[in-house]
């Protein structure tokens, strides 16, 4: 009876001891405080008045107590940290270790050397998925394709909330290689890719029959906004009397550069957008110049338009400036923060949701056309889609002449 009761006290310590190593992702983030008590009540460390700073000391003083192999401080601080934030279930918060910081900043405003892909988190499948090749980039020469998995980089295993470490380590030094494995449909292709200095982004126009104009970018980065009014003067200069904006596969990017896109459009002191935090708390973001931008104008969209795409479509169409062709938007009416820590390394956080002009929500819903045109069956993307094929383009230029 005696060795029953030693041996189910055994068990206890061992599940005790294998929950520690297990749950070793939240490990202290501040400071440690050690507990020098032998008899420490295990139980307490599950009473629901403990605070989880104290929690997290008694898992770090029976890690430090029973764990057999070596303790790296650091990475366990760093596990704890992506434990806890994971722990919110928000795709879109994340921590950046500071080691990556540097690099996430610099793609955000878009300058980097890489292979020239834009990438989102698959929640479903947890995995990483290219939303479009940058044109004219080494991923598009090699042939990755819009909705290829990225399932290792270098050998190493990632999953979709692993999304800024895997785009850090794609990145590199120039000239250097970056060896992909890619699942395409149920198919496993590796790709060997040399990184460039790449050229993100390019707000490109040109002008359609019937004096049409047409710009095309992929996401809003530093200098969008300047870029996309360079562009428009250009057209305009060769005498277009209408305009088509394609946000198709614009995942978004920097709002105050959708905004101030919004603002050639918009009288001054028109509501663009309206953004609500935690508390509920709104503020109104408004048009701070004179439009310079009055003729019909066409928004693509399809449900690869996102985020800053979504804003500057929504805002547009609310207020009357324009009319959008093709198919629903991808839905994220949320809006997310980068903030710098003491240490260096970084939390993107989401803090408010926006709405459009007309105060619509459209955070997993999308916005619907005023024309819903799929493309052909035939066409595999719209980046590969050839203008004759194109249903969208040719019902915008169709609704314009």
């Amino acid at each position: 009876m005696e060795e029953k009761k030693r041996f189910k006290i055994y068990k206890i310590i061992m599940l005790v001891v294998l929950v520690a190593f297990i749950t070793f992702l939240l490990t202290s983030i501040g400071m440690y405080r050690y507990f020098t008590n032998k008899n420490m009540d295990v139980k307490n460390l599950f009473s629901s008045d403990v605070n989880i700073q104290t929690t997290l000391d008694k898992y770090k003083s029976l890690i430090n107590k029973y764990y057999l192999g070596d303790i790296d401080e650091e990475k366990l601080k760093e596990g704890a940290i992506k434990g806890y934030i994971e722990a919110l279930d928000d795709p879109y918060t994340e921590y950046i270790p500071k080691e990556d910081m540097k690099d996430y900043l610099e793609d955000t405003m878009g300058n980097f050397i890489g292979i020239g892909i834009y990438i989102v988190e698959n929640t479903e499948k947890d995995k990483i998925q290219v939303l479009a090749p940058i044109k004219d980039s080494p991923a598009e020469k090699a042939g990755i394709l819009p909705g290829d998995l990225i399932i290792s980089v270098d050998g190493v295993e990632y999953k979709g909330s692993e999304m800024s470490v895997a785009s850090t380590k794609i990145k590199g030094k120039e000239k250097s290689i970056v060896k992909l494995e890619i699942l395409r449909g149920t198919e496993t292709k590796t790709f060997e890719i040399e990184r460039e200095k790449i050229i993100i982004n390019p707000v490109e126009g040109k002008v359609l029959e019937n004096k049409i104009g047409y710009i095309v970018f992929s996401s809003f980065d530093e200098n969008t906004a300047e870029d996309f009014k360079a562009k428009f003067e250009e057209l305009k200069s060769q005498g277009i009397k209408s305009l088509i904006i394609d946000l198709r596969n614009n995942g978004g990017g920097i709002v105050t550069q959708a905004l101030k896109i919004a603002d050639y459009f918009v009288e001054k002191g028109e509501v663009l957008l309206y953004e609500v935090d935690k508390n509920n708390n709104e503020e109104a973001k408004k048009a701070n110049e004179d439009p310079i931008i009055n003729m019909p104008v066409i928004i693509l969209t399809n449900k690869n338009t996102a985020s800053s795409s979504e804003i500057l479509a929504g805002c547009l169409k609310d207020l009357g400036k324009a009319k959008i062709v093709g198919t629903t938007t991808f839905g994220k009416g949320i809006i997310q923060s980068v903030l710098t820590l003491s240490d260096g390394s970084g939390l993107k956080v989401t803090t408010q949701k926006y709405l459009t002009p007309k105060k619509v929500d459209i955070n997993e819903k999308g916005i619907e056309p005023d024309e819903i045109v799929e493309l052909p069956e035939t066409v595999e993307s719209v980046l590969t889609v050839e203008e004759k094929d194109d249903t969208q383009l040719k019902k915008a230029i169709e609704m314009l002449k």
